[in-house]
C-alpha cells in the first residue's frame, strides 16, 4: 500500500461529538428540522474531556478539529506540507531558530472578539505549561513571542527537530484568552495546579471554527451549533449532534430508518447487509490508526512477562490474520510495530519481514527459554467499546482462545473506558487491548512516545542506544537514511515485544444519500463538518 493512499486530512487529530437534544433528531423529526441538522451515531464513551490542552483520548477529537482551528493544516494524502489555516504564511527567522506566522486578518471568536497574536500565545503556553499529555506534541517549543498584534514566533529548542507539521494538531488548537480566562484558564508556569478550565471547555468551546460545542453528556450525546461570526462562511447546518449508540445493531438500524446520518460503529456482516440500500451508502479510508496490546516488563505485576521471552511467546501465539479476516471482514492491514503503514517508510513488506506471525512451535520454544513452559497467566484489561465496528472484548476473547492453544491463560479484566485509560496512563496494567490515533502525521511523534511515555506504562527501561536511534532518526534531512533508521528502530521493538499491533483499519461508515461531501479522513474517522452539506 503506497503513502499517497492514505488519506490524511486538515483535521487529522480530531474525533468524536454529540449533543444534548439529540434525541430531538430522530425519526419523527420534520423534513425542514432533519435538513438544519446532521445527526452522527458513534460510540463516544471513551471520552474524558474536550479540553485542547488535556484530550488523550479516541473520540473527542472530532469535536475539538470542528470547534477549533490550529495555525495551519493539512490536505489528503500529503504528509510533508503543511497549508494555510490561522496563518496566511510562515517563514524561518531568528537563524532558523524560529517560525514566524502572519496571522489570519478578520478572524473572530464565536463571541465575536477578534482573533490576535496574544491568543496564540496563550494558547501554547497554556499547552505546555498544563504538562498534560498532549503537551508532549510541543516538547520542541521553547517559546511564543508575540512580534505584533498579527504576527508571532515560535522559538524552537532543536532547529533540526520537527515543529511546524506539530502546529496542525488538534493539541495546537487556537482559542480566545478572553473566554478561558474568564473561566478560570492560566497559560503561565503554574497552569499544571492553577488553571481551573476544563470543566468549561467541556461543555462550551472557545474556538474559531465552522461550529461551537454547547455541550457534552457523557454516554448520551455532544452538541454543536453553527458559529455566526466563521471567517469561512456560513456553516451548512445549524446544529451538528453526536449520539452516543455504543451498539452497531442499534445505529444500524438508526442509518436504515434515517434517524442518525451517519453510523460509525458496524461490523462487517452489517455493512455488507446495506449493500442495496438505496437510501444508505459507504465512505471509507485506510487509516493510520491501530488496535495494540500491551505486555508489561514490571516484575511486580508479572514475574513471567517481565521476561523477554515469555512476551515473544505471547506475540507468536496470536493468530494475527484470524483477527482481521474474521473479526473485520478483511478490512485492515497490520504494520510490524509502532509505525503504522504510511509513516516513517514502514510497509506490509516491513511485517513479513520481521513482523510478529503465529507460529505455534516458535511460541512453545520460548516459554522454555522463559522458564515457563507449560504457560503462565496474566491480566488482560479491556474496555466494553467498539472499534471498527468490533467491540474490544470479542478482539479480547480471541487473543485469549489464540493464547491458551499453548498454555498461556489471558484473565479478561473489563473496565469502564475511562477507567481503562486512567488505570493505563498511570502504568497500572498489566496488559490491555487499546488503540492509538496519530496527534500528528510527524513519524517521531510515535517513535517517541513508544520509548517515552508509553514505555512508562509497560515497565520498560528502553536503552540509551535505542533512545539516541530514534533521536536521530528524527534528525536525519536524508529520507532514505531516515526510513532505514526507523526501521532499525521498529526492528529493535519487535525484538523487545511489548507493543503487538492487532490491526490497522480500513475505515467504512455508512452516510446517508442525503449528504455530500462526507468526507472520512485516516485518523479516528475524521470528518470535516464544514464541508459536509445536505445533497
Amino acid at each position: 500500500m503506497m503513502m499517497e493512499q492514505i488519506l490524511l486530512s486538515r483535521r487529522l487529530m480530531l474525533a468524536g461529538a454529540a449533543a444534548t437534544g439529540a434525541l430531538a433528531a430522530s425519526r419523527g423529526a420534520a423534513a425542514q428540522g432533519r435538513k438544519s441538522v446532521l445527526v452522527i451515531g458513534m460510540d463516544i464513551s471513551d471520552g474524558r474531556n474536550y479540553d485542547p490542552g488535556r484530550m488523550a483520548d479516541y473520540s473527542p477529537p472530532l469535536t475539538n478539529g470542528n470547534v477549533y482551528e490550529t495555525l495551519v493544516t493539512q490536505s489528503p494524502g500529503d504528509y510533508v506540507n503543511v497549508k494555510p489555516m490561522l496563518a496566511t504564511k510562515w517563514e524561518r527567522v531568528n537563524g532558523g531558530k524560529a517560525w514566524r506566522f502572519t496571522l489570519r486578518q478578520g478572524v473572530k471568536f464565536w463571541d465575536g472578539s477578534p482573533f490576535t497574536a496574544d491568543d496564540v500565545k496563550f494558547s501554547l503556553d497554556r499547552l505546555v505549561n498544563l504538562k498534560d499529555q498532549p503537551g508532549v506534541y510541543a516538547s520542541n517549543l521553547e517559546a511564543v513571542q508575540v512580534v505584533d498584534p498579527m504576527t508571532v514566533d515560535l522559538v524552537m529548542k532543536d532547529p533540526n527537530s520537527p515543529l511546524l507539521i506539530n502546529c496542525a494538531a488538534p493539541a495546537f488548537a487556537i482559542y480566545s484568552q478572553k473566554l478561558v480566562s474568564a473561566n478560570g484558564g492560566v497559560s503561565d508556569a503554574s497552569s499544571n495546579t492553577a488553571d481551573k478550565a476544563t470543566q468549561y471547555l467541556n461543555s462550551s468551546s472557545a474556538g474559531t471554527a465552522a461550529y461551537r460545542m454547547v455541550s457534552w453528556e457523557r454516554n448520551t450525546a455532544v452538541t454543536l451549533v453553527r458559529n455566526e461570526h466563521w471567517w469561512g462562511g456560513k456553516a451548512p447546518f445549524e446544529r451538528v449532534v453526536i449520539r452516543h449508540i455504543a451498539d452497531g445493531a442499534a445505529q444500524l438500524l438508526a442509518v436504515r430508518r434515517g434517524d442518525i446520518d451517519a453510523a460509525f460503529n458496524l461490523t462487517a456482516e452489517q455493512l455488507a447487509s446495506l449493500r442495496g440500500d438505496a437510501n444508505v451508502r459507504l465512505e471509507s479510508t485506510v487509516s493510520l490508526d491501530y488496535v495494540y496490546m500491551t505486555l508489561t516488563g514490571n516484575a511486580e505485576f508479572n514475574p513471567a512477562l517481565a521476561k523477554r521471552e515469555a512476551r515473544q511467546a505471547v506475540a507468536h501465539a496470536i493468530d494475527y490474520d484470524g483477527i482481521i479476516s474474521g473479526l473485520v471482514g478483511g478490512f485492515a492491514v497490520r504494520p510490524p510495530s509502532f509505525l503504522p503503514i504510511g509513516a516513517g517508510g514502514t510497509t506490509e513488506a516491513y511485517t513479513k519481514e520481521f513482523g510478529y506471525r503465529q507460529d505455534l512451535d516458535k511460541a512453545r520454544a520460548f516459554l522454555q527459554q522463559a522458564g515457563v513452559p507449560n504457560g503462565f497467566e496474566f491480566e488482560l484489561s479491556i474496555t466494553n467499546a467498539a472499534i471498527v465496528g468490533t467491540n474490544y472484548q470479542v478482539i479480547a476473547q480471541k487473543v485469549q482462545s489464540d493464547l491458551a492453544r499453548v498454555g498461556i491463560k489471558a484473565n479478561l479484566r473489563p473496565l469502564d473506558p475511562v477507567n481503562l485509560r486512567t488505570q493505563f496512563n498511570g502504568g497500572r496494567t498489566t496488559s490491555v487491548i487499546t488503540f492509538w490515533n496519530p496527534p500528528s502525521p510527524e513519524t517521531d511523534l510515535w517513535a517517541s512516545a513508544s520509548i517515552e511515555r508509553v514505555a512508562k506504562r509497560v515497565g520498560w527501561d528502553v536503552p540509551q542506544a535505542m533512545r539516541d536511534l530514534v533521536k536521530a532518526a528524527a534528525a536525519e534531512q536524508d529520507q532514505a537514511r531516515q526510513v532505514a533508521l526507523y526501521k532499525q528502530y521498529q526492528q529493535q521493538l519487535v525484538d523487545n515485544a511489548h507493543y503487538l499491533i492487532l490491526l490497522q483499519p480500513i475505515y467504512r461508515i455508512a452516510v446517508r444519500n442525503t449528504l455530500k461531501n462526507f468526507n472520512v479522513t485516516a485518523a479516528g474517522w475524521y470528518v470535516e463538518m464544514e464541508q459536509v452539506e445536505p445533497a
